[in-house]
C-alpha cells in the first residue's frame, strides 16, 4: 500500500513518472547461524517485497509512457565480504538482481527501462543503526582497502551511477548490475 501511495504522490506532484529510484534497505552484519526466522523475514519484507511492490507501483505509472526505474542492490549479493557476515541481507539484494533481470525483459515492450547500482561501501547513515558514533569513525576508515581505489564511496558516487541509469543516456540499456564499487569486483591488488 506504502508503494502505490508513494507513486501517486509524485503522480499528483508531477503529472508523470519517468523515472523512480528504488533504494530500500536494512543492513546489519549477522553471521549465518545468528539469522533467526524474523530476522531473515525482516531482511526480506524491507529489501525484497519492498522493492517489488515499489517497481510494480513505478510500472503501472509509467506503462504506456515508457520510463526507467533504478533498484539499489548490493556487491554483497554478488561477493561476500568475510569482515561482515551478512547472508539475510545478500540473499534478499540477490532477489533485487534477479528481479532487475526480469523486469528488464518482462517490461521491455512498454519501453520501461530496469538497471540496478550494486554499490561496496557507501558512507551512508546506516552504519549508525548498528554502530554507535564512535564505533563508526573507527571502522568505516578500515574499508578503504578493501576497494582498490583506496577509499569507500561517498552517496554522490552511488547517485551519479544511478542517475545515468536513469537518464535518456542510458536509453539503450536495461537488464544491468552496475558495480559501483571502488574497483571491488575487478579482483583484489
Amino acid at each position: 500500500m506504502a508503494s502505490k501511495a508513494l507513486v501517486q504522490v509524485a503522480l499528483d506532484r508531477f503529472g508523470q513518472l519517468d523515472a523512480a529510484f528504488n533504494n530500500a534497505g536494512i543492513f546489519k552484519p549477522t553471521p549465518f547461524l545468528d539469522v533467526d526466522e524474523g530476522e531473515l523475514d525482516r531482511m526480506l519484507d524491507s529489501i525484497l517485497k519492498g522493492t517489488f511492490f515499489t517497481a510494480q507501483a513505478a510500472a503501472r505509472a509509467m506503462k504506456g509512457r515508457g520510463g526507467a526505474i533504478v533498484q539499489t542492490g548490493s556487491m554483497w549479493a554478488l561477493q561476500a565480504i568475510g569482515a561482515t557476515p551478512s547472508s539475510a541481507y545478500s540473499v534478499a539484494k540477490a532477489g533485487v538482481h534477479a528481479l532487475v533481470k526480469n523486469l528488464a525483459i518482462e517490461l521491455a515492450p512498454d519501453n520501461i527501462r530496469v538497471n540496478a547500482i550494486a554499490p561496496a561501501v557507501i558512507e551512508t547513515p546506516v552504519y549508525d543503526t548498528f554502530l554507535s558514533p564512535e564505533q563508526v569513525k573507527e571502522v568505516l576508515p578500515t574499508f578503504n582497502a578493501l576497494h582498490p581505489l583506496g577509499r569507500n564511496g561517498q552517496p554522490a558516487d552511488a547517485a551519479e551511477a544511478l542517475l545515468f541509469l536513469a537518464s535518456n543516456q542510458a536509453s539503450w540499456i536495461t537488464g544491468v548490475i552496475l558495480p559501483v564499487d571502488g574497483g571491488v569486483m575487478a579482483g583484489r591488488q
